[in-house]
């Protein structure tokens, strides 16, 4: 059995590190430090990298979610309305004069010498009636006068003669006053006399049909032989020829009563002819009839114009345009923007925050697919452009792309 040692021997001491100084255990502090704060950092922006986009993706959908979840609208901007109403209404041209010729006395038409659209003037023959018993009535007057006449010369001498006995007293008062009576009563008859011959003469020129006016032969009944009856028998008389002067015509419209008070004696106005696409004709209001049509509703108004060297001619149809100064312009909107209530006519308004105001309006001027709103706009409105009847007061709306053409 081998025993230790009691006591090992000490191994030599090595000779002692040389003790940190202050200036190097300062310098190494830092530096660790420094790199802590790297690690920190990089593990920051390594997270930040990962998880903010993330945020930034769920917030960005929830915001997408809501608004997706808000009904959107397209508004519209209200603008001036014109100032000046135009009124385009159906018009019925007429010639300026137009009358039917008929005859005054019967008899067989001798002969016509104007046709259909003959230019004829005023007193111009159109044709002639064969009347011999206007004749022989004539002849048979006008010997009845030379009798009334020869009888009347007596009467009257007579009674000359007896007025210078009665101042010689040869004859008696009653003698002379029977004479001078009996003058009288001769010159009564023959003023008949003459009545009758000027009446049968007139019935004789009657046998001449003339032009009353300047114009032209729209119509011609009649034909060489035909017997022309004057409706001496109760019945009509026959049309022989029809006149018209078409130089000037006369246009017939009828005013709505709304827009009656706008038109007035000497306003232009123009007219358009589906024949002739794009090209204005003049004209101008002269007269209306003065009160309001109880079966139609509206005003008739008369208004003039020319032929345009014949292009119009009477019987056309056409489009009268007037144009009227309004006294003050409301507000155009489309009509799609209306909302009709049981409290009137609204329009929804899209306010600073998204959220919908029913405003009343006072409907002015119709102006078809636009509609003048008179009151209830200042003309900086966002206006729904179409408004469902679902949309109510206070409901929040996404705004889309406004509508700049109404």
């Amino acid at each position: 059995m081998t025993r230790l040692p009691p006591n090992p021997p000490t191994p030599p001491a090595l000779p002692a590190a040389p003790a940190a100084t202050p200036a190097a255990t300062g310098t190494r502090r830092p530096r660790r430090g420094q790199a802590a704060c790297l690690a920190l950092a990089a593990v920051a922006a390594m997270l930040a990298a990962g998880i903010y986009p993330r945020l930034q993706a769920r917030a960005a959908l929830a915001h997408s979610s809501a608004d997706g979840s808000l009904p959107a609208v397209a508004t519209v901007r209200p603008r001036r309305a014109s100032a000046q109403t135009e009124l385009v209404l159906p018009a019925d041209v007429r010639a300026y004069q137009d009358a039917p010729v008929y005859a005054r006395v019967s008899g067989y038409l001798r002969r016509w010498v104007a046709d259909i659209g003959t230019p004829v003037r005023q007193g111009q023959l159109l044709a002639e009636i064969d009347a011999p018993e206007i004749s022989d009535q004539l002849r048979q007057a006008r010997a009845e006068e030379a009798v009334a006449a020869a009888n009347y010369d007596l009467a009257r001498r007579t009674a000359e003669r007896w007025q210078d006995l009665l101042r010689s007293r040869s004859v008696a008062q009653q003698e002379a006053d029977q004479k001078s009576a009996d003058m009288q009563a001769k010159a009564a008859a023959l003023a008949s006399a003459r009545s009758n011959v000027a009446r049968l003469a007139q019935q004789a020129a009657y046998t001449r049909i003339v032009a009353p006016f300047d114009g032209v032969v729209t119509a011609r009944n009649v034909d060489t032989g035909a017997l022309v009856d004057a409706g001496g028998n109760g019945g009509p008389g026959k049309e022989l020829f029809h006149l018209s002067a078409g130089d000037k015509l006369r246009i017939y419209i009828q005013v709505p009563q709304d827009d009656s008070v706008l038109v007035t004696p000497g306003m232009p106005a123009w007219l358009s002819l589906p024949q002739y696409p794009g090209q204005r004709f003049a004209a101008t209001v002269t007269r209306s009839a003065g009160a309001i049509d109880a079966g139609t509703r509206s005003l008739r108004v008369e208004l003039e114009a020319a032929s345009a060297g014949g292009r119009i001619l009477p019987g056309a149809y056409a489009e009268a345009h007037l144009s009227a100064p309004v006294a003050q312009a409301g507000w155009d909107l489309p009509a799609s923007t209306l909302l009709f209530r049981a409290q009137g006519p609204r329009v929804a308004v899209v306010g600073a925050a998204g959220t919908i105001e029913l405003r009343p309006v006072t409907l002015g001027r119709d102006f078809g697919s636009h509609v003048e709103i008179a009151s209830g706009l200042q003309g900086g409105e966002q206006v729904v452009a179409n408004p469902g009847d679902g949309l109510m007061a206070g409901a929040h709306v996404r705004l889309v792309a406004s509508r700049g053409d109404q």
